[in-house]
């Protein structure tokens, strides 16, 4: 192991408690308990309808919770030689993320001055650090966590920027955030990898692939993901039966992607096969493409086809448009993001001006829904690229090309699975293969 400049025994910690220090003075200043008195609205202004218990989404955050912690932690553990990385700087970032998401969104709704911490908030706040995990997603295993405490930051804040001009200025509907977090996320994300470029991963690493029990891990993942997603897209969504429509909506676009998922996946792999990255991503499409429409009257049937369209245009993007991406544009995105949220995101994003031009949402414009989704792409790439750029900085200490998708330059590793066991492990295999 090369002693380069990762510096992490000074740099990552004194990044990282400063950040913690200024948090922590800025909540002394702004954060006070919600009381239930204020007259302030949230960033998706129906806070006043939770006013009646202050516990009533609990249960939401909980589920969106699970999704961010346990669900994007675990999906991207893939990687042979990552998975310390993919859920533990999964936690770092979302743990800061979520208090820096408290106070960009809370700024916009400020009540007496202050930002009343409520349930709904803290839901926002979960919602702000996805955008985060989805644009990681896309530089996992090429980024130091310095660099990516950095990408926190500027993320979420242009997030809360986007994210109030869609709900607050623009008044469009988002309510499952197909375009303010799923687009947005993926194509900061792909911004950030194109600015991030490393020639020298232009023909693959040896690490940046899955073995049999890394893909297991993944499909934690997934199916906690697949599980929560309608709670994700009916959280904000307006209590009573707006809310069980977003539930519906989104637990039945999410079935029919499964369907069009493995159908495609087995038609488009070799010999009919099943790929695990299609099972593992455009399974969940479904969940990303109709959120901006979930809590509109689209009809069961209707969610069903945004369902089936979305596992399809993601299997897709895996098979042929992700090494496109990488030969012909230079974007090396991991794990793909592009094809699970990002391509669902623009098509949730359609779906959501078709829904609301046929009237599907009282008080909706389709000019609206479509510029806010104009806006979210916007942001996503000038921001992405902006914070690409800084995050290239040599001061954070990017790993260098051969130490890539490998935890052992952050973390402490357990010796046992060295590469003995695994040629060990592989000879048994062959042998047994032989004996068959």
């Amino acid at each position: 192991m090369p002693a380069y400049a990762t510096n992490m025994r000074f740099k990552f910690p004194i990044v990282a408690l400063a950040l913690e220090i200024v948090t922590i003075i800025l909540f002394a200043l702004f954060a006070v308990y919600d009381d239930g008195k204020g007259h302030g609205h949230s960033a998706h202004s129906n806070e006043t309808h939770h006013e009646e218990k202050p516990l009533d989404l609990y249960p939401m955050f909980q589920d969106v919770h699970v999704m961010i912690f346990i669900g994007f932690g675990f999906l991207m553990t893939f990687l042979k030689r990552y998975g310390f990385s993919s859920v533990g700087i999964n936690l770092l970032l979302a743990a800061f993320g979520l208090q820096w998401g408290l106070l960009m969104q809370g700024i916009w709704h400020l009540d007496d001055g202050k930002i009343k911490i409520s349930i709904f908030k803290i839901i926002n706040a979960d919602f702000s650090t996805a955008t985060v995990l989805i644009s990681f997603g896309a530089v996992l295993g090429k980024t130091s966590p310095v660099q990516l405490l950095i990408m926190t930051i500027l993320e979420i804040t242009i997030f809360s920027i986007n994210e109030h001009l869609v709900a607050n200025v623009l008044k469009a509907n988002d309510v499952g955030a197909s375009m303010i977090i799923h687009a947005y996320g993926a194509y900061f994300g792909l911004a950030v990898a194109r600015v991030l470029y490393r020639p020298g991963l232009r023909n693959g690493h040896e690490n940046d692939g899955s073995v049999y029990h890394s893909d297991m891990f993944a499909m934690i993942g997934t199916v906690f993901l697949w599980m929560f997603w309608p709670s994700f897209n009916s959280a904000i969504a307006e209590p009573g039966y707006t809310q069980l429509t977003a539930v519906i909506n989104t637990y039945l676009s999410l079935a029919a992607c499964v369907m069009s998922a493995y159908a495609i996946s087995s038609l488009v792999e070799h010999k009919g096969k099943l790929d695990m990255v299609h099972i593992q991503n455009a399974t969940l499409a479904g969940g990303v493409a109709v959120g901006t429409c979930a809590d509109m009257n689209i009809e069961p049937f209707g969610a069903m086809l945004i369902g089936l369209v979305a596992g399809i245009i993601s299997t897709l993007g895996f098979k042929f448009l992700t090494p496109i991406l990488s030969s012909n544009l230079g974007i090396q995105d991991t794990c793909g993001v592009h094809n699970l949220h990002g391509m669902p995101g623009i098509l949730g994003g359609l779906a959501g001006i078709v829904a609301v031009a046929l009237g599907k949402k009282e008080g909706g414009s389709a000019a609206m829904q479509a510029a806010a989704l104009a806006s979210s792409l916007g942001f996503a790439l000038v921001g992405g690229f902006l914070t690409g750029f800084i995050m290239k900085l040599p001061i954070w200490g990017q790993p260098p090309d051969q130490n890539c998708f490998d935890d052992s330059i952050y973390w402490e590793v357990p010796e046992e699975e060295d590469e003995n066991e695994e040629s060990l492990a592989h000879a048994d295999h062959s042998k047994n293969k032989a004996e068959a």
